[in-house]
């Protein structure tokens, strides 16, 4: 079966909106987590910063490394950009985020309908999964899907004052921009984070 929907965002300037208000004092210790592929080039095209997380390799680990970051962090919000083949890959994370619903995690997965990295095949949400359907069930009241700017404006100011975890899909084109690759160093990305939040590295 296939599900008709609108893909018609561009995921580059999604992301780019998303992250708009990110350099402004009240926003300034927010914590990025990146899915594996796309929504890393995405993040990274808009800026590097330390406290961007790219999760090279580890797919579908991306709500859960931010799921870890929150509760370990409750005096900084965390944002999850992933995509929708790296969170169909755990979906069971979405469970336990949704037994404690920290209060500072954000999670926001770029929905194409395609697997981006292994070739654009088609992904189970172009058939008909409901990725926000899941988070809903699995206890996170917070959920909503975009598929128009209008309602990204809307989306960008909830992900900084939104009490207990929200989950959202942003509807976007299938399609791939030029890659904008952060280091693949992992080791070098773990101890900028730590070396960030005041841990020896």
């Amino acid at each position: 079966m296939t599900v008709t929907r609108a893909y018609t965002l561009n995921r580059r300037k999604v992301v780019a909106r998303l992250l708009k208000q990110r350099d402004s004092k009240a926003n300034q210790d927010l914590l990025i987590v990146t899915g594996l592929g796309s929504p890393t080039y995405d993040v990274h095209a808009v800026g590097d910063n330390d406290k961007n997380f790219y999760l090279w390799g580890a797919m579908g680990g991306a709500s859960m490394v931010g799921y870890g970051l929150a509760l370990s962090r409750p005096e900084n919000r965390v944002l999850v950009i992933t995509g929708d083949g790296e969170q169909l890959m755990g979906l069971g994370g979405l469970a336990t985020i949704g037994i404690r619903n920290p209060a500072n995690l954000s999670i926001v997965v770029l929905d194409n309908g395609h697997f981006g990295e292994t070739g654009m095949q088609r992904s189970h949400t172009h058939y008909g999964v409901d990725l926000v359907g899941v988070a809903r069930s699995c206890g996170i009241n917070q959920t909503r899907e975009f598929s128009d700017m209008k309602g990204i404006e809307n989306l960008t100011q909830s992900l900084f004052v939104s009490e207990g975890t929200s989950f959202a899909t942003i509807r976007i084109k299938p399609e791939n921009h030029p890659r904008s690759i952060p280091t693949l160093d992992g080791r070098y990305l773990k101890n900028r984070l730590r070396e960030t939040l005041g841990f020896a590295p």
